[in-house]
């Protein structure tokens, strides 16, 4: 876990993020580098880094990304609608590997699914190990719920349909482990799905804001958070 602040539309935010290596005693994959990379090394070791991971192209998701992948030559991937938001914080590269759904990461006898989870950005992606119980969220999901970015919701129907669809998917017993916060489990999260839906992340709103299904309206409506994440 590291902390730090990053910046959104001009306003600054504290925040911890919690960095997730995967591996055996010889190899591993690094997820959701944060700024520490001098720590995050330390915990990888002596172990070889084989790819670094990022579920969202947000600073605080890819800010250690070249000097973790540095050291031994690392791979970076990163999902392709959010490579813009990668140049904010790496202005003179882009990510090794454009990540897609259903693409698979293999580490140590395991593998990672690579699922597509849309929502705080365009191209949030979440790493599910089945054959350790575990999926590897980032933003889109943590222990209280739908993850925000700045404190609102960027796309929340995006967001929830992918958390329904494709998380809430999974076998109950699964691990969720977040980019912040403590780790929960979907069986843990599935039972407060109804109430995300109708509206009680936004405080129920006005129902003429509301999109069509009865999702609850689009978050950046209310914050003025405008992201940008078309990549031509």
């Amino acid at each position: 876990m590291t902390e730090g602040v990053v910046t959104i539309d001009g306003a600054e935010h504290k925040v911890e993020n919690n960095t997730w290596i995967v591996g055996d005693d010889e190899e591993v994959i690094v997820i959701d580098p944060a700024r520490d990379a001098e720590a995050i090394l330390s915990a990888v070791g002596e172990r070889e880094v084989l790819a670094v991971v990022c579920t969202h192209g947000l600073p605080d998701h890819v800010g250690g990304a070249i000097e973790v992948a540095a050291r031994d030559e690392a791979v970076v991937a990163l999902n392709r609608k959010d490579r813009q938001l990668w140049r904010e914080t790496w202005s003179e590269t882009y990510p090794d590997i454009d990540m897609e759904d259903e693409g698979v990461f293999g580490v140590a006898d395991v593998e990672l699914e690579v699922i597509a989870t849309p929502g705080v950005t365009q191209g949030g992606c979440s790493l599910y190990c089945e054959a350790l119980g575990a999926v590897f969220t980032g933003k889109t999901l943590q222990a209280d719920g739908p993850g925000k970015l700045g404190g609102e919701y960027p796309a929340l129907a995006d967001q929830l349909t992918a958390i329904g669809e494709r998380l809430f998917t999974l076998p109950t017993d699964t691990r969720v482990l977040p980019a912040h916060g403590e780790e929960t489990t979907v069986g843990e999260q599935e039972p407060h799905f109804d109430d995300w839906l109708t509206g009680k992340l936004t405080g129920g709103g006005d129902s003429s804001e509301a999109p069509a299904e009865g999702l609850p309206a689009d978050g950046t409506r209310v914050s003025g958070i405008k992201l940008n994440l078309d990549d031509e």
